[in-house]
């Protein structure tokens, strides 16, 4: 699986509607073009410690309703693609099984763009996935055996990062794998062993975010990495993977670290944006790109 092509010349922004976004350059315009969708609520197993499900809460919830009859409500509203995500159970799995015929019908009926938050995958899952067309699998990938037991809570090796990646590879899925800067309580912990996960499967596109200290979690008060690590990694994932779109996603500090941060992502070479700080389009324009804005997950370019 080859990534899509993104001319070098342009970047592209991102504002899809899970939240209010406006600053004076940019704000998100169809709040309903791109919607995500929470099959288990916000309950989630493993309630790892950065996010503790908090990141669910922001999502639509399937309540009672099936999934088809709620993209249909959707689809009238104008919406034209969804995230299909959900809490792990207690091995790192998205329970998207009984799902997997409203996904087809969504694809099929409604022309529905789909992405899902999948977790690790079994081999029925992947075949699953791959028979529906999905548009993308978003997988974070965890390079460090202490970050998976300590703050993911699972009894799993790296290993089985690296089989979801072959599985949906092998049943030609088109992988997002993100890769959490700073995941292991802000500090880098096999960032750059899941950059060699992520490369042998090269995938439709990377997304890198950074740890966030969300209020709330056992990661409330945690320091991200310095600015100059991320950079480095910035560096280092566009010489590792020149021909994949590489975006930097929604999650990151707030404030002035985060103007730097995507300020570091231009100047690397990224090829898109979500949320970007404020003065970021211009700083593009002056480096010479020319910006364009989707009001959808990063790297849905309609």
């Amino acid at each position: 699986m080859t990534g899509v092509k993104i001319a070098t010349d342009s970047i592209h922004f991102y504002a899809p509607g899970l939240k209010r976004y406006r600053t004076s350059e940019y704000s998100c315009q169809d709040h309903d073009a791109f919607v995500s969708v929470s099959v288990t609520g916000s309950a989630c197993a493993l309630q790892c410690d950065h996010c503790e499900s908090k990141v669910l809460h922001g999502m639509l919830d399937l309540e009672t309703k099936s999934l088809f009859d709620v993209c249909q409500g959707l689809a009238d509203k104008g919406t034209r693609g969804i995230l299909i995500s959900g809490g792990c159970d207690a091995k790192g799995r998205v329970p998207l099984g009984r799902h997997f015929e409203d996904m087809a019908r969504v694809r099929n009926e409604l022309g529905m763009m789909i992405r899902v938050h999948s977790g690790l995958v079994t081999e029925e899952t992947a075949q699953a996935l791959g028979q529906i067309d999905i548009d993308g699998a978003m997988v974070d990938v965890i390079g460090a055996e202490d970050t998976v037991k300590n703050v993911y809570h699972l009894d799993v090796g790296v290993g089985e990062y690296e089989r979801t990646l072959e599985r949906l590879h092998r049943h030609g899925v088109p992988t997002i794998p993100h890769i959490v800067m700073g995941l292991h309580y802000g500090e880098f912990l096999g960032e750059y062993e899941a950059l060699d996960m992520v490369a042998k499967y090269p995938p439709k596109l990377l997304v890198l975010v950074n740890i966030m200290a969300l209020y709330g979690t056992a990661m409330a008060k945690v320091t991200p990495p310095p600015v100059e690590e991320i950079d480095k990694f910035f560096q280092a994932t566009r010489q590792r993977l020149p021909d994949v779109p590489i975006m930097l996603g929604c999650a990151r500090p707030f404030g002035d670290v985060k103007a730097t941060i995507d300020r570091l992502a231009v100047d690397a070479g990224l090829n898109g944006i979500a949320y970007p700080a404020d003065g970021i389009v211009d700083y593009a324009v002056e480096k010479g790109l020319s910006p364009q804005f989707h009001d959808a997950c990063c790297g849905i370019n309609w």
